[in-house]
């Protein structure tokens, strides 16, 4: 098609990109003498009606955003039954090209970058647009570094009800998708503040949060595993940043920044803080809502599509299918299907927890405000057990912790604690007295608004939520603390 005449108007010159969808061009514009970018349908949906029309759609969608982080729409059109669509040219290149040049960027070049496009896309969400595929690929950077947005060519209303890409229809990339998107559910703000998160880890590690073989392994990580953490990657991003990027990348939507215009303040916040601004503030999380108010809040559920349920059972029957024919090849029994993918298996249920005292071994006598641990299960995260206030934010020991009692030997899978003092790192230790010893039965990991633990190991009556390093706080808080079997 190159040399071709679309439209009687736009010259083709390059093919400089393609996907499933679509391919596009850079062409000359006759008419006004300018580049312009054109995006063709691939023939194979010129007579699909609903691939059509999210072809229209995109452009109706996008012409609507005018912004300058966004790239913007020229023209559409028709041409021998053939759909295309004319966008502003971006001579660069796209953030996934960058990365894979570069690596891990700068922290201060991630957070302008990422400060561009969560602008660009709170536009969007304000003007009642979802991307749903936000991903590297997904942003052009012109001549002088800055970020578009581009390829709403999946984006939907947020408040449809009816018509295409309706729920139950898995859509995005697994590199970057949401944990409810992967379950086939409707894509909200907060999905693609998700995807952002992603990006975000990306951008300052050089690898994507969780690597796999294929769509439906990747996405089965991004439901079920923790966030993995951006320090052990990288030990010299500030643990602001960590902590926006767990937030962001929160499983629950609800843990999650509520907009990306607050993601994008956020951003803004640890972006002065680098730079030695003294007035930054910090976005924390939203206090927990009770199960009552959740339950009223909650708007009416949609039905779920069965075809992605039949989608994951159909790959889960192909793994069944292997580890039979590895059972048997060699005689030796394989791991449970369920155990091995996370899914599946028995039914967790709450423990139990209530704070009893704080732990200091270490420590020069002065009590670590053992009366106020019980506040670290009150059941009111706005309440908090709090560590001694340390001088220069270093605890110039091993650590410290808060005890919490089971009632009785019990056997626990997950703890989650919530803080309003985020970036410090901690870890779970477990023992069988109040007073220790204890050892280690979690990894350590970066503790944000909200962070679960995955804790391995024997049952235990008491644990421990041991803090190792304050992360810059002079204090650290721990405002509630829950454990699932």
């Amino acid at each position: 098609m190159v040399g071709e005449l679309i439209g009687e108007r736009y010259e083709l010159e390059e093919l400089v990109g393609t996907g499933g969808m679509s391919s596009v061009y850079r062409a000359h514009d006759r008419l006004l003498e300018r580049r312009v970018a054109l995006k063709v349908l691939h023939e194979q949906y010129t007579t699909d009606g609903d691939y059509v029309e999210r072809f229209r759609r995109e452009a109706r969608s996008v012409a609507q955003l005018s912004h300058p982080s966004i790239v913007t729409v020229i023209d559409r059109g028709e041409q021998d039954g053939r759909q295309f669509i004319v966008f502003e040219y971006v001579d660069g290149e796209n953030m996934k090209d960058l990365i894979e040049r570069e690596g891990p960027l700068p922290e201060h070049e991630v957070l302008e970058l990422g400060i561009q496009i969560a602008r660009a896309l709170s536009f969007a969400h304000e003007h009642g647009l979802c991307h749903r595929d936000v991903k590297p690929q997904n942003v052009l950077l012109d001549e002088d570094g800055r970020a578009k947005v581009t390829d709403f060519g999946i984006a939907r209303p947020l408040d449809v009800q009816a018509g295409l890409t309706q729920t139950g229809t898995v859509m995005g990339t697994s590199d970057y998708i949401a944990p409810e998107q992967a379950r086939g559910a409707k894509a909200t703000v907060q999905s693609d503040v998700y995807s952002l998160g992603a990006v975000l880890y990306e951008l300052l590690t050089g690898e994507v949060p969780y690597g796999g073989d294929n769509f439906v392994a990747v996405a089965m990580r991004h439901i079920n595993e923790p966030v993995p953490s951006v320090r052990q990657r990288r030990p010299d991003v500030s643990p602001r940043v960590e902590a926006a990027v767990q937030r962001a990348m929160a499983k629950d939507p609800r843990d999650r920044f509520q907009s990306m215009n607050e993601l994008g303040a956020e951003l803004e916040a640890c972006l002065a803080a680098g730079d030695g601004a003294t007035d930054a503030t910090m976005v924390v999380a939203r206090p927990k809502r009770s199960r009552r108010e959740r339950r009223a809040a909650r708007p009416p559920a949609e039905r779920p599509s069965v075809w992605p349920l039949l989608l994951l059972l159909a790959g889960l029957a192909v793994l069944a299918g292997i580890f039979a024919a590895v059972f048997a090849f060699t005689g030796k029994s394989p791991a449970k299907l369920p155990d091995v993918l996370g899914v599946g298996g028995s039914t967790s249920k709450r423990v139990h927890l209530a704070g009893v005292t704080a732990y200091d071994p270490e420590g020069d006598n002065q009590e670590e405000h053992n009366d106020e641990a019980r506040l670290a299960t009150d059941g009111n995260p706005t309440t908090y057990w709090k560590t001694e206030t340390y001088s220069g934010a270093q605890l110039n020991k091993s650590g410290v912790g808060v005890v919490l009692d089971a009632g009785s030997t019990r056997k626990v899978s997950k703890v989650t604690a919530t803080t309003d003092t985020a970036g410090f790192r901690a870890e779970i230790e477990s023992g069988s007295s109040q007073g220790g010893p204890f050892k280690p039965v979690s990894p350590p990991m970066t503790v944000s608004g909200t962070t679960t633990f995955l804790v391995k190991g024997a049952a235990a009556r008491y644990y421990v939520v041991w803090i190792t390093d304050l992360g810059g706080n002079d204090s650290v808080h721990i405002g509630e603390v829950t454990a699932k079997s």
